[in-house]
C-alpha cells in the first residue's frame, strides 16, 4: 500500500490530507467539550444542531463547486480554502455563546465542502493506474482511520496539560501546513467538460443526474444513510453517554472515540487484497449489515468496555462501505465528469448526515439514548435492505446497449462514438461542431454521459 507514496505529488497531497485530518480530529473532541461547557446536559442538542448546520453547508456548497471545478485552477482553489479554514477555526476558542458555534461551523464547513470533492477528484488524475488508485483509496481510508484512532488519544494526552481551547489553535496550524504542502506540488489541470451551458442549475444538477441514474450509485446512496445513522449516534451521543450516563471524564470520551478508528483501520488494512478478489457490492453490503447489528446491540446499555466494542464494530462497518466508494465513483463516469460526480457524492452523502444528526441529538436528549439506538438501528436496517434491491447483484462494467439517433454539439475526439465526415473547417481534435449519431448496438464500459442518458435495462 505504501508504494504509492513514491509518487511525489500524491505523497504531498496525502500528507496534506493527514495533517488536516489530525487537526480536525482534535477539533472534534474540543467541540464536544465546548458544547458540554456551554450547554451541559443539552450538549447533544447543541452538537446535533451544529452538525446539521455543517451538513446544510456541505449539501448546498459542494454541488456549486463541483459544477465549476473543471474551470478553476485546482491548486489556487485548494490553498485558498485551507487558509479560510485556518482563520475560522482559530476563532472557536473565543466563543462564548451557542449561536457563535453555529456561525463558525457553517463557515468552516462551506470551505470544506469546496475543498474535499476537488481534492478527491484530483487523485485519479494523478494516479491513472487502477492498481495504484485502489491502494491510494485504501491509504486514504487508513488516514481517516488513524485520525479517528490517534487524534482522540492525542487529545486525551494534551488535555492533561492544556485546556481544550488550545486544540482549536492546533487545528488552525494544521490547515496552514496542509496549504503549504499543496503549494509545493504541481497539480494536473482538470479535463475540459463538454458542458458549455451558462445555466447554473444544469451545471449543478449534472453530477446528481449521473449519480441517480446509475444503479450501483443508488445503492451507494442507501448505504450512505446507514453510515450516517451509525456515525451520528457515535459522534453526537458519545460525550452524553460517557459523561452523563456512565459518569466518566474527558479521557474516557477520547478513548471511546478512538475505538471507532481502531475498527475502521483494521478493515482498511485488510481491504486492498480483498478487493482484488471480490467485487465492491458484497463488501459494502456486509458493512451495512455490521453497522445495523451494532446499533441494535446498543439496546443492551453497555458499559465503557462494551461501548468501545460497539464503536469498534461501527468503525469496521463504515470502512467496509466508505473505502471502495472512490473506486465505485471512478468507474461510473467519464474523467471530465469526476469533479461533478465526486461533488454529488459529497453532497448526497452529507444530506444523509443532515437527517441523522438532528435525530441523534434531539431524540437522545428528549426521549432517551436507548430509544435513539432503536430508531437509528431501524433506519440502518431499512437502508441496507433498500441497497440490496436497487443495486443489482449482476453489475458488469461492460454492457451491450442500443444507441438512439442523436444530433448534438460538444467537444470530442474521433473515438468509437464519433466516426463522421468533416468539411475541413472543424479544426484539430478535440474540436466542437454539430454532428449526428446513427442508431447502433455495441459494447463498452457503460457510464451515464452525453451519449448515454439512460441506464440500459
Amino acid at each position: 500500500m505504501l508504494q504509492v507514496l513514491s509518487h511525489r505529488s500524491y505523497r504531498h497531497l496525502f500528507l496534506a490530507q493527514v495533517t488536516a485530518l489530525v487537526g480536525t480530529g482534535l477539533t472534534t473532541v474540543a467541540l464536544a467539550l465546548l458544547a458540554h461547557d456551554l450547554a451541559a446536559g443539552k450538549a447533544g442538542i447543541v452538537l446535533g444542531t451544529a452538525l446539521a448546520i455543517k451538513m446544510v453547508a456541505y449539501v448546498g456548497i459542494a454541488p456549486l463547486v463541483g459544477a465549476y471545478a473543471s474551470h478553476l485552477p485546482r491548486r489556487t482553489l485548494l490553498v485558498s480554502l485551507d487558509l479560510l479554514r485556518a482563520s475560522v477555526v482559530c476563532a472557536l476558542p473565543f466563543v462564548t455563546e451557542v449561536w457563535q458555534i453555529y456561525v463558525l461551523i457553517f463557515l468552516i464547513s462551506a470551505a470544506s465542502a469546496g475543498f474535499t470533492p476537488v481534492f478527491q477528484a484530483t487523485i485519479p488524475d494523478l494516479l491513472e493506474n487502477e492498481e495504484q488508485y485502489i491502494r491510494a483509496l485504501s491509504l486514504s481510508r487508513l488516514a481517516y482511520d488513524l485520525e479517528n484512532l490517534l487524534s482522540p488519544m492525542a487529545a486525551a494526552a494534551l488535555l492533561m496539560v492544556m485546556s481544550f481551547d488550545v486544540l482549536f489553535l492546533l487545528n488552525g496550524l494544521a490547515f496552514l501546513v496542509s496549504a503549504g504542502l499543496v503549494v509545493s506540488v504541481v497539480l494536473p489541470s482538470p479535463q475540459a467538460s463538454d458542458d458549455e451551458t451558462p445555466n447554473v442549475w444544469c451545471r449543478v444538477s449534472h453530477g446528481m443526474g449521473i449519480y441517480l441514474k446509475t444503479p450501483r450509485l443508488r445503492g451507494l446512496l442507501a448505504l450512505n444513510m446507514v453510515v450516517s445513522a451509525a456515525g451520528a449516534m457515535q459522534i453526537v451521543n458519545t460525550v452524553v453517554y460517557v459523561r452523563s450516563a456512565l459518569g466518566l471524564g474527558e479521557q474516557a470520551v477520547a478513548m471511546v472515540f478512538a475505538a471507532v478508528g481502531g475498527g475502521s483501520m483494521l478493515v482498511a488494512l485488510l481491504l486492498p487484497k480483498m478487493l482484488e478478489r471480490v467485487r465492491e457490492r458484497p463488501v459494502m453490503l456486509a458493512g451495512g449489515a455490521l453497522m445495523t447489528v451494532s446499533l441494535f446491540l446498543g439496546l443492551l446499555a453497555p458499559g465503557l468496555v462494551g461501548l468501545m466494542g460497539l464503536w469498534f464494530l461501527l468503525g469496521a462497518g463504515a470502512s467496509l462501505v466508505m473505502t471502495p466508494t472512490g473506486r465505485l465513483l471512478k468507474q461510473s463516469c467519464q474523467p471530465e465528469d469526476r469533479p461533478a460526480l465526486f461533488a454529488a457524492q459529497f453532497s448526497l452523502s452529507h444530506g444523509c448526515w443532515l437527517v441523522a444528526y438532528p435525530l441523534a441529538g434531539w431524540v437522545g436528549a428528549e426521549v432517551g439514548l436507548i430509544e435513539t439506538f432503536v430508531l437509528l438501528g431501524a433506519i440502518a436496517l431499512v437502508s441496507t435492505e433498500l441497497a440490496t434491491r436497487v443495486w443489482p447483484s449482476w453489475d458488469p462494467i461492460v454492457l451491450e446497449h442500443d444507441h438512439a439517433p442523436m444530433e448534438h454539439t460538444h467537444l470530442h475526439y474521433h473515438d468509437d462514438h464519433h466516426q463522421h465526415a468533416h468539411e475541413g473547417w472543424e479544426g484539430l481534435e478535440p474540436h466542437r461542431h454539430p454532428h449526428y449519431h446513427q442508431v447502433g448496438l455495441h459494447r463498452h464500459a457503460f457510464v451515464i454521459d452525453s451519449h448515454h442518458t439512460k441506464w440500459p435495462s
